[in-house]
């Protein structure tokens, strides 16, 4: 029984990963709609209690692509991103939208990011 969950779930995981397409940071608006792979440097997170915003390739406003974490998924997260991923090289993966004419990609699992 294990051992099928665990095929699974790796299956799963190798769906979902050939699914996502690598898109560099600055052309992110170009794939509103696309599960995307964005790899990019992090210039800044704010945490507003209900949110987490993790501002990738510039600082914000001029952010190409803010990644958002309700406070609902940060537990599952182990620590604040703020010590993750602060000053660091992520990438980030899922479904890219827009919100208020910026592009963004909410995250609800850690795995859906990876430092480099």
């Amino acid at each position: 029984m294990r051992k099928s969950l665990v095929t699974a779930i790796f299956t799963m995981a190798v769906f979902l990963s050939a699914a996502q397409t690598k898109t560099p940071v600055d052309s992110v608006s170009k794939h509103i709609g696309d599960s995307v792979t964005v790899c990019a440097e992090v210039y800044g997170i704010k945490s507003l209690g209900k949110l987490t915003f993790i501002n990738l390739g510039a600082a914000h406003p001029n952010a190409p692509l803010t990644v958002v974490i309700f406070a609902k998924d940060l537990a599952a997260f182990n620590g604040s991103p703020e010590l993750l991923y602060g000053n660091k090289k992520i990438c980030v993966s899922g479904r890219l939208e827009t919100f208020k004419g910026k592009t963004q990609l909410v995250i609800t699992k850690p795995e859906q990011i990876t430092v480099q």
